[in-house]
């Protein structure tokens, strides 16, 4: 996982945790739905880096580059 794609994706948890936030502070529950929407977001494209980065190393070790 790149350093852009981790600021990214940690930038976008932010954002929808202020959104939950700000939501269940005034009562939006459209906003805080999409807040938590956003966080899950970030959390499924986390997971598929680090499966990618962990594919990335085995294929590494099989061909001996490690």
């Amino acid at each position: 996982m790149g350093i852009k794609d981790k600021f990214e994706n940690k930038a976008e948890e932010l954002k929808g945790r202020a959104k939950e936030s700000a939501g269940a502070a005034t009562g939006d529950a459209d906003l805080e739905n999409e807040g938590k929407a956003d966080q899950v977001s970030s959390g499924v494209k986390k997971a598929a880096e680090t499966v990618k980065d962990k594919a990335n190393e085995i294929a590494a070790k099989i061909a001996g580059d490690n």
